[in-house]
């Protein structure tokens, strides 16, 4: 498909600009179905005064109100108002309690210990009688927690 430089008029200013062949191509790669309507002036002028407006400190710069419900503590029990309505089942906590969740590690490394006995070697009835295979001793995880203790015995090999 050929372009051609193409005569437009703004709906700004009533002025014409072109529409070059360059823009078509992009306009139709970019599958834009309109010709643009204003010249390059009056659309700079157009989106500085749009970004002007969302320029201000959030919805409360555009008159928008955000709702705040007033709470306790999940946590420590003081009264909070957080930005949203909570939901039932789910702790709701104040902003130093937050925090401290925040920063405090996921997982405590230190609470597990985890032991893998090196394997042993240990002779095979298969159909090479000289080779010696690798068996898991044991495998020991013990948490500090008190859950207990996971011991995994080496099956016997047929």
């Amino acid at each position: 498909m050929e372009f051609v430089d193409r005569l437009l008029t703004c709906v700004d200013c009533g002025g014409e600009f072109i529409f070059t062949a360059g823009e078509q191509l992009f306009f139709m790669d970019k599958q834009f179905k309109n010709d643009p309507k204003r010249c390059k002036p009056c659309k700079s002028r157009r989106s500085a005064t749009a970004a002007g407006a969302a320029a201000g400190s959030g919805p409360a710069a555009a008159g928008i109100s955000r709702t705040e419900t007033r709470t306790e503590c999940s946590e420590c029990g003081i009264s909070t108002t957080v930005p949203f309505k909570p939901t039932q089942g789910r702790p709701v906590l104040c902003r130093q309690c937050f925090k401290n969740k925040r920063t405090s590690p996921a997982v405590n490394t230190d609470t597990l210990a985890t032991t893998v006995p090196s394997a042993t070697t240990a002779p095979t009835t298969s159909a090479s009688p000289g080779a010696p295979s690798l068996v898991p001793s044991a495998v020991t995880v013990a948490a500090e927690s008190g859950a207990g203790e996971l011991m995994a015995q080496p099956s016997s090999a047929a």
